[in-house]
């Protein structure tokens, strides 16, 4: 278990992570978000060591993180960390080394993980002559080619299409149910709700939201209703509560400012024609966010 204890970080007289708590299982993907200058990058520099809180603790184990245990995490970066001028192979064994492995277990290995990816043709290519895609799926194969305990993804889907974001998921799942512990990152807050069941979002290094994912959309009073079919749109917009009404895909949207209002709505839609559905749904994790926050996540 990785256990994340009160931790606060200064830079000088600059607050960057205040008092931080968090626990993550092995087998839990967990979330931490927040916009740029949040404290995100802080505390995944603490995770893993390379930066020491200024009080608060870290372990991963019941042990302190150190280098006698750094071999047993991955870090995939939001920026690229690539040697250009290295092939595939010649970077995987830089990374698997750093890691304490052995030339023969890594290069094993990294042919697993091509095969895996699809790009076995691209072994004794130098980083600089991949796609911006191909150099993501090197990224993140050096990050897991040591099978880490503790894997942290700071936007790992960054440069992928559809297809390969499908890839990368599904490693990352199989990795969860191997037992390791994951934190994912990620602006794609759709991404971050297939994945995690537990978060924390951060805003100028203060925890503004966290727990269990279910048990924040059910907190959060705003909910949204979905209705197919012919509806009076200006006497919905009248009912008290109602914060908009959108037409989407042939179906109406209606956001309400409380659960209480859906009843009010169900009276009103029950007298238009054509009625196939009414829905209420839980807001999505960016309506939250951007409530919580003030801001988008880009």
């Amino acid at each position: 278990m990785l256990k994340v204890e009160k931790i606060t970080k200064y830079y000088g007289d600059f607050l960057a992570v205040d008092n931080l708590s968090f626990e993550v299982k092995e087998g839990e993907i967990f979330g931490l978000l927040g916009v740029n200058g949040a404290g995100k990058t802080t505390t995944f520099r603490m995770i893993i060591g390379l930066l020491k809180p200024t009080s608060g603790e870290i372990t991963l184990d019941n042990h302190e993180i150190d280098y006698s245990i750094t071999d047993k995490i991955g870090f995939l970066t939001e920026e690229r960390s690539l040697l250009t001028k290295m092939t595939v192979k010649e970077q995987c064994i830089y990374y698997g080394t750093l890691k304490g492995m052995k030339e023969k277990d890594i290069l094993a290995k990294l042919d697993e993980l091509l095969k895996k990816f699809k790009i076995e043709e691209y072994k004794d290519k130098k980083i600089k002559e991949l796609s911006k895609g191909n150099q993501q799926k090197i990224q993140f194969i050096t990050a897991i080619i040591n099978s880490p305990k503790l894997l942290i993804l700071d936007e790992p889907f960054s440069g992928l299409d559809p297809f390969n974001v499908e890839m990368f998921k599904n490693e990352i799942k199989e990795m969860a149910e191997n037992g390791s512990i994951i934190i994912f990152s990620s602006h794609r807050m759709e991404h971050v709700e297939q994945f995690c069941k537990k978060l924390v979002v951060l805003k100028n290094g203060k925890t503004i939201l966290s727990g269990d994912l279910q048990d924040i959309k059910k907190k959060y009073r705003k909910k949204n209703i979905i209705v197919a079919g012919d509806i009076d749109e200006n006497k919905i917009k009248q009912i008290d509560g109602v914060l908009s009404v959108n037409l989407n895909n042939l179906e109406y949207e209606i956001k309400i400012s409380d659960e209480n209002i859906a009843n009010k709505v169900f009276e009103e839609v029950s007298k238009g024609k054509n009625i196939t559905k009414f829905c209420v749904e839980e807001p999505s994790l960016n309506e939250i966010f951007i409530e919580t926050v003030g801001e988008t996540y880009e």
